[in-house]
């Protein structure tokens, strides 16, 4: 196998920038599926797919497929993914990967019965810069880890019916904007956090809508991680050691961060494209899959789902459909 075959579930808005990256690296899409016939037709035309499904069934039945890119809402994820793996296919779905630790753990399971790749949509674990950070900081380059700091705020529009806020599909800026913060705190923590501090402050919908959380592991590391859904934030993650801090701006797909060191000298650390994001994604994924390696980010979305859960359970958050 030299080309990989990728199929769309869900032609929404960030599936046409997932399609623009596929054409960009394999050089064609191979089918996309929607509800409506007509709009995968639509987004088949636009992007230049082979074929073009009504049906989310009948088109994970095409033996042809190799990998499935996921993008509807979170909380179908769990649904879709079982259903790939099922017909033997690998997965690639958006953010966040499901709604909860215990539907991960089944396509955890059910993916290594089937020795099929599963992976989260995270740009922080695809980014060329993450990867080099993270040699920088196993190399010992801040010293010990002591303090990750994250704020993440997105202003969204007040509207009581905007899927952001609904209890029914999963809203709340811990699974919309959260993910990438816990996701970025994790990807430099050297274990999984042990204990866990958090507030909240919840949307009329019963939705969180501003939260904050701390974490602290076994090897003394700490995190602090600020959301916000009705306010604007930096999009800043800072990864505090003893011989100095990285910080990196508008973290969730980046190419440049600093290294500050105590003496006030700073160094520039810069990788890959932020534009080509998607890219890389589909690289990675591709390399995978041709190269029949293991995904090992997906241990990194098993424990930031596993912190969610518990945040949530301090809440007293649960979905209408849990």
């Amino acid at each position: 196998m030299n080309k990989i075959n990728w199929a769309i579930l869900g032609p929404g808005t960030i599936a046409e920038d997932f399609a623009r990256a596929i054409n960009e690296v394999n050089g064609s899409l191979y089918s996309v599926g929607s509800r409506n016939i007509e709009k995968a037709k639509e987004f088949a035309k636009k992007y230049n797919a082979e074929k073009a499904y009504g049906d989310y069934d009948e088109m994970l039945r095409d033996e042809e497929i190799d990998v499935v890119y996921i993008s509807t809402p979170h909380c179908n994820h769990y649904e879709y993914i079982m259903k790939s793996l099922n017909n033997n296919k690998n997965v690639f779905c958006e953010k966040a990967i499901t709604v909860n630790g215990k539907q991960l753990a089944e396509i955890v399971e059910l993916a290594k019965e089937k020795n099929l790749i599963v992976a989260e949509a995270m740009t922080i674990y695809h980014m060329p810069l993450y990867k080099k950070l993270r040699k920088l900081v196993d190399e010992g380059k801040l010293g010990k880890i002591k303090m990750i700091q994250v704020n993440f705020g997105s202003l969204k529009e007040y509207d009581v019916t905007n899927r952001f806020f609904s209890p029914d599909l999963a809203g709340g800026a811990l699974l919309d904007i959260g993910t990438y913060a816990l996701s970025f705190t994790r990807y430099f923590l050297s274990s999984q956090p042990d204990e866990i501090l958090t507030t909240v402050k919840k949307f009329e919908t019963g939705v969180d809508e501003q939260s904050g959380i701390i974490l602290k592991n076994v090897d003394d590391e700490m995190a602090v991680v600020s959301l916000t859904m009705r306010a604007k934030q930096p999009k800043r993650g800072i990864v505090c050691g003893e011989l100095g801090y990285i910080t990196v701006e508008n973290f969730p797909r980046a190419d440049k961060a600093t290294i500050t060191y105590p003496d006030g000298s700073v160094e520039i650390i810069e990788d890959g494209d932020i534009s080509k994001a998607l890219i890389y994604e589909v690289q990675d994924i591709n390399n995978c899959i041709l190269k029949k390696n293991s995904n090992d980010t997906l241990g990194l979305s098993v424990d930031v789902m596993n912190i969610m859960d518990e945040v949530r359970k301090q809440w007293g958050l649960k979905y209408s459909f849990e």
